[in-house]
């Protein structure tokens, strides 16, 4: 669902993603680590199309994304670090602006409402103004809009930054609702911890190079932190 192929960034002097060559099936949950500056969110953003790669070549569901951008825009969800939403607006209102901009606009007030509660929303949240909600409701009105959307990938940049344990391991179980539907999923993460207990893969990366995968049991029986350190100071003195 997700592909990058060769896939390379550079900006002025500096190599943002080199020679990136990563796949990701319907259903998993990529996690991709690295420290700031790795490419992580430059990776995200060629898959968006909000930059253009130098070389190479990133696809969702097949089509390139610099040559079919709108295609492959309706088949991706995004959610950043701080997802964007009007404030004076409730979560319903926003999910309703947001999903009729995609072109879902045959939607009603069940439908959504049906969304919400999907995402893990309370009922009483849904009419609210966004500006009482906290990160981790605000994450799920955009976990709702995948769903609405019927995102077929999900990209997500640090979305565990700022939240408590409790609102971390509610937003795991919605990552592995998604992949039970099918939904590929690529998380940018500093969260060792949360990578390892909801991704199925994971890519540790460095300075734009993709420089160790881990996958299954691999993952589960690993010291990730270990790993981690291992090849980031390896990096360093490379």
């Amino acid at each position: 669902m997700l592909e990058a192929i060769d896939l390379t960034k550079t900006y002025d002097n500096t190599v943002a993603v080199d020679r990136l060559n990563l796949k990701i099936q319907p259903g998993e949950v990529y996690g991709l680590l690295g420290p700031n500056g790795a490419g992580k969110t430059t990776t995200i953003n060629l898959f968006l199309g909000f930059t253009e790669p130098n070389t190479g070549t990133a696809k969702v569901g097949g089509l390139d994304v610099q040559v079919a951008p709108l295609e492959t825009k309706r088949l991706l969800a995004y959610i950043p670090e701080q997802v964007m939403l009007y404030q004076n607006l409730s979560g319903l209102e926003n999910l309703a602006y947001f999903t009729a901009l995609a072109g879902h606009d045959h939607y009603g007030d069940t439908d959504l409402r049906g969304f919400l509660g999907q995402a893990g929303l309370q009922a009483e949240a849904h009419t609210r103004r966004v500006s009482t909600y906290s990160k981790g409701m605000r994450q799920k009105v955009g976990i709702a809009l995948a769903l609405a959307k019927e995102a077929k990938a999900l990209l997500l940049d640090e979305p565990t930054s700022g939240l408590d344990p409790s609102a971390s391991f509610e937003f795991s179980e919605l990552l592995r609702g998604l992949s039970k539907r099918g939904v590929a999923v690529l998380m940018a993460t500093h969260d060792l911890f949360r990578a390892k207990d909801v991704a199925t893969r994971v890519g540790l990366m460095h300075s734009g190079h993709l420089v160790r995968e881990l996958s299954g049991d691999e993952l589960r029986d690993a010291d990730l932190q270990a790993i981690y350190l291992e090849h980031m100071r390896g990096a360093v003195l490379a």
